[in-house]
């Protein structure tokens, strides 16, 4: 089920703010790295906190998201100064009934003209997931942990397959928390519709899913922090492989039936190992 007060626009600055802090306090969003979006398909009233309004047209058809309101960072933002200065960071797209256009709603002190560059795999995501059903929330974050997007940069751990079991046999918590595994896609050039399109297919079977040589994107359909968390278990599994790998590979993890016994004894399905 969606977090509570998921209309409550107040609610979801903060916790856009809180998530923006965190990801930099585990050095996943240096500068202006990193993006955030939550879309919410119901009543949202975001006029007072963000009056300028203009028409933008939007990176892909959605008219299935009609009415709904995706509250997305700026482009070149930081994600920790959401937290201090929401308005000034963060804007609202109100979709419109054409599914082409949005009503784009900013704040007085706005410090960006554009949206994130990847905004167009956000919306995506947003509407592959809300298309088809009752759901009305869902949450993206883009960010770059640095031992999973190191790990990405090595070409064995570009195989799907291969980074999953690596990664998932260090502590039992990544298993029960991303039992489908993380997806992973190829480096492809930031922002473009290859990049979209790649992402959209992979969520589709996966929460959680590395851009190869980039970074991670994590969608959650209950709240943004639970994106984080994803984002959290997967980076801290990476930081083992990292430190097992710095220390020549002496250690060799959970081995595949220690991992089959734990997901059998908390009844959790898992096609990795």
């Amino acid at each position: 089920m969606p977090a509570k007060n998921i209309f409550d626009l107040d609610v979801l600055l903060i916790q856009l703010g809180q998530v923006g802090k965190r990801l930099t306090e585990i050095g996943a969003s240096e500068g202006a790295a990193g993006n955030l979006s939550v879309c919410v398909r119901g009543d949202l009233d975001v006029t007072a906190r963000f009056p300028d309004m203009q028409v933008v047209e939007l990176p892909l058809s959605a008219p299935e998201l009609a009415g709904a309101t995706i509250i997305v960072t700026g482009s070149g933002r930081r994600l920790r100064e959401i937290v201090d200065s929401p308005t000034a960071n963060l804007a609202c797209v109100v979709v419109n009934e054409d599914g082409m256009t949005g009503r784009m709603f900013r704040s007085r002190d706005c410090e960006f003209k554009r949206v994130t560059s990847e905004f167009n795999s956000h919306l995506a995501i947003h509407h592959d997931r809300l298309k088809s059903s009752s759901a009305r929330y869902n949450a993206v974050l883009h960010a770059q942990p640095v031992h999973l997007t190191y790990l990405s940069h090595i070409p064995a751990y570009q195989d799907e397959r291969y980074f999953n079991t690596h990664l998932f046999r260090w502590q039992p918590e990544t298993i029960l928390s991303i039992p489908e595994g993380i997806g992973m896609i190829p480096f492809i050039v930031n922002g473009s519709d290859e990049q979209m399109s790649a992402t959209v297919r992979s969520m589709q079977d996966h929460r959680v899913v590395m851009w190869a040589r980039h970074g991670v994107v994590a969608r959650s359909d209950d709240s943004l922090f639970q994106a984080l968390d994803l984002v959290e278990y997967a980076e801290t599994a990476a930081h083992y492989e990292y430190l097992n790998l710095s220390a020549g590979e002496k250690a060799d993890g959970l081995s595949p039936e220690q991992i089959r016994q734990i997901c059998e004894a908390w009844n959790v399905r898992q096609g990795i190992f």
